[in-house]
């Protein structure tokens, strides 16, 4: 049994899959229309299941789902059961599914694996197959899953199974960037987000303090973190070995101080877990429509579909046409009027594009650091492709672990709290939203907070605009950098805009980076470059 390979997912073991769960764990309703039980039917509604509504968006959505209180994830955080009656978009039901402090995913059932306080000792190993083994010997020691519920939600990363030398690779990145454009005028400012049990970080500070001791005395490592479980292993775990750790217990997307100062921002596997919204198009107008998760009275689950009015959709929507990614429909579709009028025309054919699942809450992280920290770096890897997602682009992977067995599902719409939902990221054009994010005006309306400090770095200039003298000596602008913010020197004195981020395999990263030599099975076989074959890194 193969335990870890070229997709390396969330879950160790996977012997077998499962496609149907019991039906208190999730409803898969495929339409959306909702025809309430006893109800007469409604002659207009078209017999067959190929067509996704009753009539396409002419605003007659049934009483039942009128009726339904529109709710977000934000409403739903002091509730303590899953609620009913309510609709909400999907990235809330998202949102809530995982987050939510009383019956969310990771606050009450997940566990990222942890090999305790013991590494691998990968060189006296034979091959990948006795490190699986290893592994899976680990694993055996968190005990059997409860044979009549959901096991535990048991969950690896790289930073744990190749731990310290991941770890080590990513703080060999941080600081070579460092040394070359900051030290010794300004401090070594980190930001992590989704810590986990804060293995990273530990990782990363004790490489610094035992190689680079004079770069460690000006390390400031500030963790963001959502889970309260997770505050408590972090402060434990890091307070009293590093004291330069300040750990906020908040949302990065509540996060409102700005941070004045080039920082690095590090977000290992963690917008995997960002919520998406839905988006289908009426393939005869190209009209794009958002989606809604309904929870009737009883507990079932259903989609509806609305006109565009959420502005973060919205947003993301006009992003994309700005860059030019075209949305997930046939080219000779999108590109003739005709050929569409007489597509939907066609026996069977659906009135809807696709099911697609945008990265609305991804668009907010790049804001966010837009806005809040101005001179940052960002590090961020995780995967960009998945296997057995349920049905759409860009879908996510839907599963849980029942009776020591990964299950993966075929539906978005499960019970809260009991599955993780995990999504794939398109780094090619992350990489040019994020690019294009930074390029926007700063919406000063938009910041709530104030700086950590008010004072002037040595690499702060306090003289006149540079907007104008920049571009003194020539217009030309090398496309592989940004454009210079305004007052930020470069050592020469002149304004510099920074790199622009690159895409990277994993393995790429770490032959970079890792010193691969203490991954390195007896066999010459490296787990640590060979696994995760679908995961990339961005900076």
């Amino acid at each position: 049994m193969t335990l870890l390979g070229a997709h390396a997912t969330r879950f160790l073991v996977n012997t077998r899959l499962f496609r149907h769960s019991p039906r208190r764990f999730f409803s898969s309703s495929p339409t959306i229309s909702y025809k309430p039980p006893n109800k007469k039917p409604n002659p207009d509604e078209p017999k067959d299941k190929w067509n996704y509504n009753a009539n396409p968006f002419d605003g007659n959505i049934s009483d039942e789902h009128k009726s339904l209180h529109l709710v977000n994830a934000n409403e739903l955080e002091k509730e303590t059961k899953p609620p009913t009656g309510v609709k909400m978009l999907v990235r809330d039901f998202i949102e809530d599914s995982l987050y939510n402090p009383s019956y969310g995913y990771f606050p009450k059932q997940a566990t990222i694996f942890n090999a305790q306080d013991t590494t691998f000792d990968f060189t006296n190993l034979r091959d990948s197959a006795e490190f699986q083994e290893e592994v899976a010997s680990k694993y055996a020691q968190y005990g059997a899953d409860k044979i009549n519920g959901p096991g535990r939600q048991l969950w690896h990363t790289p930073t744990e199974l190749f731990k310290p030398w991941y770890g080590r690779a990513v703080a060999r990145c941080l600081v070579s960037e460092y040394l070359l454009k900051y030290f010794p005028y300004e401090d070594f400012v980190i930001y992590e987000i989704g810590a986990g049990n804060g293995t990273l970080a530990m990782d990363i500070l004790n490489l610094l303090q035992e190689e680079y001791p004079d770069v460690y005395e000006r390390t400031r490592y500030n963790i963001i973190e959502i889970s309260s479980s997770l505050v408590k292993i972090q402060k434990k775990k890091l307070r009293k070995v590093h004291p330069c750790v300040k750990i906020s217990h908040k949302s990065i997307f509540h996060w409102n101080t700005v941070e004045p100062a080039p920082c690095f921002f590090v977000a290992m596997e963690v917008i995997d877990n960002f919520a998406h919204d839905i988006v289908r198009y009426d393939l005869q107008t190209l009209t794009p429509y958002q989606g809604y998760v309904t929870i009737d009275k009883s507990g079932d689950f259903d989609t509806i579909y609305a006109p565009v009015t959420d502005p973060l959709v919205a947003s993301f929507l006009h992003a994309r046409r700005t860059l030019h990614h075209a949305p997930p429909i046939n080219k000779a579709l999108l590109n003739s009027d005709g050929l569409r009028n007489l597509y939907t025309k066609m026996p069977f054919a659906p009135n809807l594009s696709r099911t697609e699942f945008i990265p609305t809450r991804l668009l907010d992280l790049l804001r966010t650091l837009r806005n809040y920290f101005p001179r940052h770096r960002l590090l961020l890897s995780d995967f960009s492709s998945l296997p057995d997602t349920v049905d759409g682009v860009n879908a996510p992977v839907v599963q849980t672990r029942f009776q020591n067995v990964t299950v993966p599902c075929t539906t978005l719409l499960v019970k809260q709290g009991y599955f993780d939902i995990f999504f794939p990221t398109d780094f090619t054009r992350l990489r040019d939203m994020y690019e294009w994010i930074l390029t926007q005006p700063l919406d000063q309306s938009s910041l709530t907070g104030d700086s950590n400090d008010g004072r002037n770095t040595p690499l702060m200039s306090t003289a006149t605009s540079f907007t104008l003298g920049s571009q003194f000596f020539s217009s030309y602008q090398p496309p592989s950098r940004r454009k210079p913010i305004d007052g930020m020197t470069s050592a020469s004195g002149l304004p510099v805009g920074e790199r622009k981020s690159s895409v990277f395999s994993h393995s790429q990263f770490l032959e970079t980076y890792a010193e691969l030599d203490k991954t390195r099975l007896r066999n010459g076989e490296n787990p640590m470059l060979d696994f995760y074959k679908n995961v990339k890194f961005l900076f």
